[in-house]
């Protein structure tokens, strides 16, 4: 009845020159309000408009995978509101391969033609996406281990430099160096007093810095002298029970 009752109406509007929505443009309103509210409910959509798919990814990426049309703007909408849904875009540009992995660092996974931008915005998302490089360079690298300190276990090849700004990240990484220097072990006692236990050598610098940041680490401290105890003891004086009786000689 109703769907009649419409009908009528256009004939009597169209009959007096009314200006009127068709049937097809009320329903396609109606579907665009359904899909901002819930992207998902673009699968009850009859006719899907590039408009309404764009709404529907917006609202939720992953409703890609029911677009019967992808266009890269869609598929860009899409990965701007989850960089995983990467993965179902059926024809990759430059552009949404970058958006993708400019969410979600990981997504790198998926992108079939690596560019180093591309590759540089994953790791500086996500550290860990150095993993799926598949040509490595120092700046890519670099740019991995500021974002995750221990990331440097996916580096290749390792370079004083890299390994500096993987400690000062996260100075646990020390343990991950191949080749430690007096710097790279100065900068992850630092970054964390409790990677003096790390440092194959020892100087009175690192170990003074080391109490410094955590006076606990007077425990891993070799050979003590009177000024790293009392830096120690002076940053927590529970480390008084580290301090050796020699030192008082």
């Amino acid at each position: 009845m109703q769907k009649e009752l419409d009908e009528l109406k256009m004939e009597f509007d169209k009959f007096h020159g009314i200006k009127t929505e068709t049937i097809e443009q009320t329903q396609v309103k109606k579907d665009l309000e359904a899909v901002k509210k819930y992207g998902r409910a673009l699968k009850d959509v009859k006719i899907q408009t590039p408009e309404i798919c764009l709404e529907a990814v917006k609202n939720d990426g992953w409703v890609l995978e029911i677009v019967k049309i992808q266009t890269p703007e869609i598929c860009l909408e899409a990965v701007k509101n989850d960089g995983w849904v990467l993965e179902i875009v059926k024809i990759q540009t430059s552009e949404i391969c970058l958006e993708a992995v400019k969410r979600n660092g990981m997504a790198l996974e998926f992108v079939n033609i690596q560019t180093p931008e591309i590759c540089l915005e994953a790791v500086k998302e996500n550290g860990w996406a150095l993993q799926y490089i598949k040509i490595q360079t120092p700046e890519i690298c670099l740019e991995a281990v500021k974002q995750n300190g221990r990331a440097l276990q996916l580096v290749n090849i390792q370079t004083p430099e890299i390994c500096l700004e993987a400690v000062k990240e996260s100075g646990w990484a020390l343990q991950l160096v191949n080749i430690q220097t007096p710097e790279i072990c100065l900068e992850a006692v630092k970054q964390n007093g409790w990677a003096l236990q790390l440092v194959k050598i020892q100087t009175p610098e690192i170990c003074l810095e080391a109490v410094k940041r955590n006076g606990m680490a007077l425990e891993f401290v070799k050979i003590q002298t009177p000024e790293i105890c009392l830096e120690a003891v002076k940053e927590n004086k529970e480390a008084i029970k580290f301090v050796k009786k020699e030192i008082f000689n």
